[in-house]
């Protein structure tokens, strides 16, 4: 699905926490359930408008994210820290650097760009083998609002435990992953939005995640038309979270996919 002029369209990659769901040698009734909303891969969306792909991180699933939902073009990479579920896929944007012949640019804070250049340090030297490992263009983000292919992006200050992270907003879409905390001052950007995604691991308190009810009483106060929580664990099944939970609020699953108006662009 394409989105239409002045469109967003918003792709679920993964919904899922840092080791997935299943989890590895656990018979849970959520890591055996048929339901394959309850099958999560680990987290990432991706943002389509005016013909361009915005990736929000690379997971490790990445090649199969890209597989499963076709995704055929890439035109930039959003990250929103340096952990392993988040960054340890950017190899895998090789066959899009092949068939596009350009670097991507990737946006990161500092102390994240520095992460991913020394984990794929081979990525971004000037020897004669780059042609045959990732090309990526490096953008250093300052927390300022930025321009991308004519749409502003919004980074979204966040504490992950003691880490400041970014979330990203753009237009009436705002994705908020791995969060324990939304500092104060980031919630007058996140006023009027369609759609806010929010960390919701589980119901146990998490020292660097937020649970469905603190993340329930973010949607309180900031009044989205919807949510969707994310980042979720094997102690949440879709179903029966969902029956508890308000209309308007409802759990994010892999392939979930829509679309939102955005102004026109300048």
């Amino acid at each position: 699905m394409e989105p239409g002029e002045n469109q967003l369209r918003v792709l679920v990659l993964g919904s899922g926490t840092s080791v997935g769901v299943p989890t590895i040698g656990c018979n849970c009734d959520v890591c055996t359930s048929s339901d394959p909303r309850d099958n999560r891969l680990r987290p990432s969306i991706v943002f389509q408008y005016d013909g361009h792909t915005i990736l929000v991180d690379t997971t490790p699933d990445f090649r199969q994210q890209a597989l499963r939902f076709e995704i055929r073009k890439l035109d930039a990479i959003l990250f929103t820290h340096s952990h392993a579920d988040h960054i340890l896929g950017l190899d895998d944007i090789r066959p899009f650097n092949f068939r596009q012949k350009d670097p991507i640019p990737i946006h990161a804070a500092d102390d994240t760009m520095d992460a991913i250049q020394n984990v794929f340090r081979y990525a971004f030297g000037e020897d004669e083998v780059k042609t045959h490992i990732p090309k990526m263009n490096p953008v250093r983000l300052t927390g300022q609002p930025f321009e991308l292919f004519g749409r502003t992006v919004t980074p979204i200050p966040l504490m992950h435990g003691r880490n400041p992270i970014f979330g990203y907003r753009i237009g009436p879409v705002a994705y908020l992953t791995d969060h324990s905390e939304i500092p104060e001052e980031s919630f007058a950007l996140l006023e009027d939005l369609d759609v806010l995604f929010l960390d919701a691991l589980r119901h146990k308190p998490h020292p660097t995640h937020s649970t469905v009810d603190r993340s329930l009483k973010h949607v309180e106060r900031l009044r989205p038309k919807r949510a969707l929580f994310t980042h979720i664990a094997h102690d949440l099944s879709h179903a029966r979270t969902e029956a508890l939970l308000p209309n308007h609020v409802r759990l994010a699953y892999d392939g979930l996919e829509f679309t939102v108006d955005l102004p026109a662009a300048l």
